[in-house]
């Protein structure tokens, strides 16, 4: 089983320093999300929202820096790590800025890139860039194999439902195919993660017997799929206190990554400043890696 941080909400300041510990003590990955703005006159509901208005969680002056940026950034610093988007909102974009970026920070990071991808909930973001909410679905289903062909390197073309591309190169190109993986717990987002991607998050963490359930659909929509042989990534964010036996379960039914932020258990008190409360994140990261990864060997 893989170990990934999740480092949505870390200081961006912190996020260098993190990825390069994280690189040394053997966790495998860091795990990005993905917004462009935090709308003021905010009228999307969050599709996990538990406020009566349909609020998320998170304040509005939460920063949301660009996962591809940040991804370069950290790949810089680092040399094992692999950078999974959770999620990528990529129908929010149009497919050529979608297949540059990514391609691009793909060749950067040296083939570490794991996109994951999702439709979203807030609409305000897609009125913005142009896009058309309504569609995003199946414009994201288009979206995947388009990516595919533009990454293969050479002279490349597609020819879909919402995407026509004629004869063109994109170079660089990644040397690797880049793994894809789909978001979401909807009908859609799990028929999507099992036809036409690699694997499969999770969305939100979840307690244990929410994560057998989920696990169960999606290694039965594998075998209705007839690739329950094939290589399938299942991502989860457990909400659970670390458990080694728990983590076994998991991976014994095809859980392959799991989430996990261990930084987030510093909280910033009176009289202290970034420098300590960055040390003693850096303290309970290494405490993981020590009771959690290195034990699950």
């Amino acid at each position: 089983m893989r170990f990934h941080q999740a480092v949505t909400f870390l200081p961006i300041d912190e996020s260098l320093v993190l990825a390069s510990v994280s690189d040394d003590l053997g966790y495998s990955g860091i795990y990005l999300s993905d917004h462009l703005f935090n709308p003021k006159d905010l009228k999307s509901r969050y599709t996990y929202s538990k406020a009566p208005d349909g609020s998320p969680f998170w304040d509005k002056d939460t920063a949301w820096p660009d996962p591809m940026c940040l991804i370069s950034a950290m790949a810089a610093v680092t040399t094992n790590l692999t950078f999974t988007t959770g999620i990528y909102i990529a129908p929010v974009r149009d497919l050529i800025t979608v297949a540059k970026t990514v391609g691009t920070t793909a060749v950067l990071s040296h083939n570490r890139v794991r996109l994951g991808v999702g439709v979203g909930w807030c609409e305000e973001e897609y009125i913005q860039t142009g896009q058309d909410f309504r569609t995003r679905g199946k414009r994201l289903n288009d979206m995947i194999p388009a990516l595919r062909a533009m990454w293969a390197g050479g002279w490349v073309e597609y020819h879909g439902t919402h995407y026509d591309v004629p004869l063109c190169q994109m170079n660089p190109s990644p040397t690797l195919p880049i793994p894809i993986l789909c978001g979401g717990d909807s009908e859609a987002a799990v028929q999507r993660a099992t036809t036409l991607c690699d694997g499969w998050i999770n969305t939100g963490s979840v307690q244990p017997d929410v994560a057998f359930e989920q696990i169960d659909r999606i290694n039965d929509a594998l075998k209705r799929a007839d690739r329950q042989s094939d290589e399938f990534s299942i991502y989860l964010a457990i909400r659970a206190m670390p458990d080694l036996d728990l983590y076994r379960r998991l991976e014994d039914l095809g859980v392959t990554d799991l989430l996990c932020a261990p930084w987030m258990s510093v909280r910033a008190g009176e009289g202290d400043t970034p420098e300590t409360v960055q040390a003693a994140r850096v303290e309970v990261c290494e405490q993981f890696a020590e009771n959690v990864i290195a034990k699950m060997g």
